[in-house]
């Protein structure tokens, strides 16, 4: 997998300051992309071991919410495959920070056997990941109001709840701020 960038400092794709990946390659092609040239599988540089180690760095210190993975699609199945291995490394060594990927694919989309995004990796990234932006932008919905969102269309999808409840629930941002993402999730942010 390559990535096009990587943030250290980033305040609009996820509550808090944040660390974000913006992997490359994409099929989805999205009209009015703000990232055209991450849909090349080969833009940017290798995720390898030295670009893990500098992102696990830089989640390290107490001041930083997050992860966030974008892009570039997250959920092209091979850039799931990269991911997967690298999320349960900062899963296992940064327990306490929350992680966020946005995705055009919808997560019924990821979740559909036979569906381009759904392959065996897709179950265990998305089961390591507390929220979910999903659905392709859409220039017609364009709503530059809206928070971590580029169209009316997409849904911030709070994945705990959605597992522990068994069925799809947005993000509550009130909760997000109050130092939980839902009551449902029970942990401390």
């Amino acid at each position: 997998m390559h990535y096009g960038e990587i943030k250290s400092c980033d305040v609009a794709n996820g509550p808090g300051v944040r660390v974000t990946l913006f992997v490359s390659g994409c099929t989805n092609r999205c009209k009015g992309c703000f990232q055209p040239q991450t849909w090349d599988f080969a833009y940017g540089e290798p995720f390898d071991a030295a670009a893990q180690e500098r992102v696990l760095d830089l989640l390290a210190p107490d001041y930083v919410s997050g992860l966030t993975l974008l892009g570039g699609e997250p959920f092209e199945p091979e850039n799931q495959r990269a991911l997967l291995p690298f999320v349960q490394r900062v899963r296992e060594r940064l327990p306490k920070k929350t992680i966020w990927a946005f995705s055009g694919f919808t997560l019924e989309e990821m979740l559909r056997p036979g569906a381009h995004p759904c392959c065996e990796a897709t179950r265990p990234l998305l089961a390591l990941l507390d929220v979910l932006v999903d659905g392709r932008f859409v220039e017609e919905l364009k709503d530059i109001s809206l928070r971590f969102r580029g169209s009316r269309n997409q849904r911030i999808i709070d994945l705990a709840a959605t597992r522990a409840r068994q069925q799809l629930v947005l993000w509550d941002d009130g909760a997000a701020a109050r130092g939980r993402l839902t009551p449902e999730s029970g942990a401390k942010r």
